[in-house]
């Protein structure tokens, strides 16, 4: 009896360890699972800092000792996003695109393409010698826009895509008055046509639509010059450059068209 009791007690001694040491074990795994929010917040402290190169460092430890882990991703992130502040625009470019072909369903995916965007917008130097990360930009702010129309990034990108696209109205000003200048008005026309057609209404419309005006009048298309100086003054009545467009042609009726495609089918009409 006496050594059945014995038993029994050492079979209850040995559950009861066995539960303490699996209670020690679950507190450790899930201590450890924190490790990671831990070091994610010091590597963004040394990020708040401006210590690009120790912060990089801390992120890139975290994507190594915790792959699997969502923590991995967010500092595979503010890896890229290191590079891109430090103006480190190849690399930073390069793993973005990779970020997206990799994680596609990863949780802050806008994010990832906010930052594409912006790497290219941070690159337009001097659109009017080259245009290349002008134009990148845009497309990558219109896809974050498709993509993700309720991001809280894509009010950002639709900001930035008016200034780009004042930019690359601007460039195509330039070129549409040397072809102006140089009676080349076929070429000229496909220019401002296409500153009132592809972009947003922006700072060089009035101008480039009394500089149709001016084409057409030159070709003794004396009727679309009217029609047109007509539109200009519809949307904006108060500018100098539709007072220029009426002082040409004389005319002062308003037009009032929902046809947003008007100047593609005048430029057909002289095709």
């Amino acid at each position: 009896m006496a050594n059945n009791f014995k038993i029994l007690i050492t079979i209850l001694l040995f559950i009861f360890i066995s539960g303490c040491e699996k209670k020690v074990d679950e507190k450790i795994i899930e201590t450890n699972n924190d490790f990671p929010e831990i070091e994610y917040i010091n590597a963004k402290k040394l990020l708040d800092e401006q210590r690009f190169n120790e912060a990089q460092k801390s992120f890139n430890e975290i994507e190594k000792k915790y792959p699997l882990s969502n923590w991995s991703l967010k500092s595979k992130i503010m890896s890229i996003f290191i590079d891109y502040l430090k103006l480190d625009y190849e690399n930073a470019s390069i793993n973005i695109q990779r970020f997206i072909n990799k994680y596609p369903d990863y949780k802050d995916i806008d994010y990832a393409y906010y930052l594409k965007a912006l790497i290219s917008y941070e690159q337009i130097k001097n659109p009017a010698l080259d245009a290349t990360y002008t134009s990148e930009s845009q497309k990558n702010f219109k896809e974050l826009i498709r993509r993700f129309p309720t991001s809280k990034y894509s009010k950002d990108a639709e900001q930035k895509l008016i200034l780009i696209e004042t930019i690359l109205a601007g460039k195509d000003m330039h070129i549409g008055f040397y072809y102006l200048q140089q009676k080349k008005y076929l070429a000229a026309l496909n220019r401002y046509i296409k500153i009132v057609d592809n972009y947003k209404p922006n700072k060089y419309t009035p101008e480039a639509l009394h500089r149709i005006v001016e084409i057409y009048y030159s070709l003794g298309m004396i009727g679309d010059a009217e029609r047109v100086a007509a539109v200009l003054g519809y949307n904006y009545p108060e500018s100098d450059w539709y007072r220029k467009s009426y002082k040409l042609v004389g005319k002062k009726e308003v037009l009032n068209s929902d046809d947003k495609s008007w100047a593609s089918k005048l430029l057909n009409k002289i095709k």
